[in-house]
């Protein structure tokens, strides 16, 4: 997608939804679009913050900000990326706030990621499953079990409103990186099954625009998948068993600074395909099984 034409609304707490503020960090990227969206969600007596971003002082001071008196009941993580989670624990230390979410979890890749790395630091009191919620005043979110971006993703339900807090499962101007050992196909198109079923109405990210016709846009997302996993065993079936080989072919109108985050999504479908009994592989090559 291309970059967006008017300047973003950096550090400032913007109401999008009641109950929800939004707040930008200038940390934008080929793979986080305009940057970071850390979500202010409560009343002005308490309220939690989702995604508190990377650890950068300018946003860090726009949460303060906009939080003003308010009791910080919890800093909830949608995941451990780099860009999303390491100002948890600034953020608590200044709020005295919990941080509690998803599980702490880090490893090390060889592949290129949608935003570097894993957070080491990222240390929870509490690990929220499905179906665990955190409230305050007129408000209560309930986390939603995603692995798939990541085996630990989880999104937030504000109850009552209809609204999705997607993290990085569901991006606002594009797909997201699933990246193997962490990330899984499998997990990713199961974890989309069952948005599918929800009733959300709205999908506030943590990169691009929210998302209004939510059933649809997962539509979109599935089919993107399934003619993606498509493409790829045409490819094997003409005799291209590289992923390399395939990535410039699939990716032709995309930003080549992507294609090694392509190529890790597009070894998560061989994996599924594999899983399937659909592909085999040796060494670095692949073939239709």
């Amino acid at each position: 997608m291309d970059a967006p034409t008017d300047k973003p609304p950096y550090a400032i707490a913007e109401p999008v939804a009641p109950f929800v503020r939004r707040v930008l960090c200038l940390n934008p990227s080929a793979f986080t679009y305009t940057g970071t969206q850390s979500y202010l969600v409560g009343s002005e007596r308490e309220l939690a913050v989702i995604d508190p971003g990377p650890d950068d002082a300018d946003h860090i001071a726009a949460l303060v900000a906009g939080i003003g008196d308010a009791k910080v009941v919890a800093i909830c993580c949608t995941h451990t990326h780099q860009d999303h989670s390491p100002a948890a624990a600034a953020l608590a230390a200044i709020t005295g706030a919990p941080i509690q979410g998803c599980s702490p979890f880090n490893i090390f890749d060889d592949g290129p990621r949608s935003d570097a790395s894993f957070d080491p630091s990222y240390q929870p009191e509490g690990v929220m499953g499905d179906g665990d919620s955190v409230g305050g005043d007129g408000w209560t979110l309930e986390a939603v079990h995603t692995p798939g971006h990541t085996s630990n993703h989880l999104c937030y339900a504000l109850n009552g409103s209809q609204a999705l807090f997607t993290g990085d499962h569901v991006m606002g101007w594009s797909t997201t990186v699933v990246s193997p050992p962490d990330g899984d196909m499998t997990a990713y198109m199961e974890s989309l099954a069952k948005l599918y079923e929800r009733e959300d109405a709205v999908y506030f990210p943590a990169h691009g625009p929210q998302v209004d016709k939510t059933r649809q846009f997962i539509r979109g997302m599935i089919g993107h998948r399934r003619q993606r996993e498509n493409q790829i065993v045409k490819h094997m079936q003409n005799g291209i068993s590289r992923i390399p080989d395939m990535v410039p072919l699939m990716y032709k109108g995309v930003d080549q600074r992507l294609w090694p985050a392509a190529e890790r999504s597009v070894l998560a479908h061989l994996i599924d395909l594999e899983r399937k009994g659909k592909a085999a592989r040796s060494g670095d090559e692949w073939a239709t099984a």
